[in-house]
């Protein structure tokens, strides 16, 4: 049976997953950071150490830390995981192209998410919480390579707020500082609207490649971006072998 103290409703377990989860998102627990040896933990924490090594563990399932035989338990660094394609750096992916990448930020502002965005993000509970929304076009060798529009929940990622975003862009600072648990892409070809093509000198109805990308971490929503590239600039290339069947 769990440990749970008199009155809790919540077993030790649970509330040891959650706290250190919080600890490794609020940076708290930066990445890379060594965490105290197990029974350490345990006795400051005031449980046994089947309880800590259960939530260490679920917490390493979880991709949040990494255990090291013989050198302990570290804070696991963010990165791009594969989903049905990768979480790209859009600056990795124009200068491995050979091209000078830069990021232009358009638009800047905290507001309350507009009703199509709740929808999109699915969110439940923070509907009247302010979000950071973000604009931007990514170009590459001066010509327009992407344009991304973006809102982040500041609550998911802290930090963001205090970032301006003029010199690194919102994704490649999401991926170099907050983890995430789960994504998803959606990506589906469209007409460039009136702004998109203002912003990728296109003419409008011109066809698009639109990526739409939802993160979260452990059931709560990280970003949701919209980012769409001319349909004759952009590729999109995945690589997958079979899944072997099961015996």
């Amino acid at each position: 049976m769990a440990e749970t103290k008199p009155g809790a409703n919540r077993s030790l377990h649970d509330q040891l997953v959650s706290k250190f989860r919080n600890f490794i998102i609020s940076q708290q627990w930066p990445p890379g950071y060594q965490l105290p040896f197990e029974t350490d933990l345990a006795d400051a924490h005031g449980v046994s150490r089947m309880t800590m090594n259960k939530a260490l563990s679920q917490l390493t399932r979880e991709g949040f830390l990494l255990r090291r035989r013989k050198l302990g338990t570290f804070v696991a660094r963010p990165h791009a995981q594969a989903a049905v394609m990768e979480i790209a750096d859009i600056a990795a992916e124009v200068q491995a192209l050979g091209q000078a990448y830069r990021f232009d930020l358009l638009e800047r502002r905290l507001r309350l998410p507009e009703p199509g965005e709740i929808a999109e993000a699915r969110i439940v509970q923070d509907c009247q919480q302010p979000v950071l929304h973000l604009l931007g076009v990514h170009f590459a060798d001066a010509q327009p390579f992407c344009r991304e529009e973006r809102i982040i929940n500041p609550e998911a990622a802290p930090g963001a707020l205090e970032q301006d975003f003029s010199a690194v862009a919102p994704g490649q600072w999401l991926l170099q500082e907050i983890p995430w648990s789960s994504a998803e892409h959606r990506i589906r070809a469209v007409g460039a609207d009136a702004a998109v093509a203002r912003d990728l000198g296109l003419q409008p109805g011109e066809p698009c490649l639109e990526v739409t990308r939802r993160t979260e971490i452990s059931g709560r929503w990280v970003t949701l971006a919209h980012q769409t590239y001319p349909g004759d600039r952009h590729e999109l290339l995945a690589r997958f072998e079979p899944r072997p069947e099961a015996v």
